[in-house]
């Protein structure tokens, strides 16, 4: 549904935002695009939908290209910008009613439904909202034409956690019905929790493509030992070791069978072995790097 085939985009002659990009979103999963601010997501989710010109490389949409066919991807798309800037002097009746007739002429109903679900104030100017509650009213207008594909950049930042597990359950919604849904965030317990693949984007630069579980299920465990005379022995693949009392903490990266032998003999009040979180395996990722670039998100 999204294919992109060595995309780059810089700007001026020294600060990139994107650089040799391929990935491709299948159909009818949610696909996530990770990395913190400054990493090239935005300048992606803009690049895709030709509010920026690339530097090279090319992308379609639907099979449609992003360049030639923009028109015709924005019928299919329901986009969230990461900033919302509407029509201030319009009510956001006024303004949802304006934006979603450019699709339909058979909207209200679904409109009705998205404006109770996020209870949307219809009667107040777009300029008076607040960050959150003008985030509400682009969630309606990309979920009320029920598009192909989904492009949602941050989607969630300025709701309150009530509003984003409603988000969510719409996403869920969308999903069922087959629509294709690209994640852009950087927010990691959001991509782990509705994404079936994430990209996780460093410097411009797409640096690995996983599902949620094989990126969680990593051979490195974290592990909480309670004891008042354990005494470990470190073969390189303990890292991240620090003990405060009797309680140590560590993340193990060997096998486990040799760990488990050497905790033989001491006195064991208590343990847990758990995977990593996804933001401690991500946070692996940005741990080493050069910073030399500037990078425009």
């Amino acid at each position: 549904m999204i294919q992109i085939d060595q995309l780059t985009k810089y700007y001026g002659k020294h600060a990139r935002g994107i650089l040799d990009l391929t990935l491709e979103v299948k159909k009818g999963e949610i696909f996530g695009f990770i990395g913190p601010n400054g990493a090239g997501k935005s300048t992606t989710v803009r690049t895709l939908l030709n509010f920026i010109f690339p530097t090279s490389g090319n992308a379609t949409v639907m099979g449609l290209d992003i360049l030639k066919d923009t028109v015709e991807i924005r019928k299919h798309v329901g986009y969230i910008p990461a900033e919302v800037n509407y029509y201030d002097d319009m009510t956001v009746k006024e303004f949802l009613s304006y934006s979603t007739h450019f699709y339909s002429d058979d909207a209200d109903e679904r409109m009705a439904y998205l404006v109770e679900k996020l209870e949307v104030e219809l009667d107040k100017k777009v300029g008076d909202l607040s960050f959150g509650n003008k985030k509400k009213v682009a969630i309606v207008v990309a979920f009320v034409i029920e598009p192909d594909i989904y492009i949602l950049d941050e989607p969630t930042s300025g709701l309150d956690p009530l509003m984003q597990s409603i988000f969510f359950e719409l996403l869920e919604q969308e999903k069922k019905r087959g629509a294709t849904i690209f994640f852009s965030s950087h927010v990691l317990s959001d991509v782990q929790r509705i994404c079936d693949r994430v990209g996780i984007i460093k410097e411009g630069r797409l640096i690995k493509i996983e599902t949620i579980d094989q990126i969680l299920k990593t051979k490195a465990k974290n592990v909480r030992i309670v004891s008042d005379d354990l005494k470990l022995k470190n073969n390189g693949n303990i890292v991240n070791l620090k003990k405060n009392d009797n309680v140590t903490t560590f993340t193990y990266k060997g096998d486990m069978n040799k760990l488990l032998a050497s905790l033989q003999g001491a006195n064991i009040i208590d343990v847990s072995i758990v995977e990593p979180t996804l933001e401690e395996i991500f946070m692996h990722y940005y741990a080493k790097g050069d910073e030399t670039n500037e990078v425009v998100d």
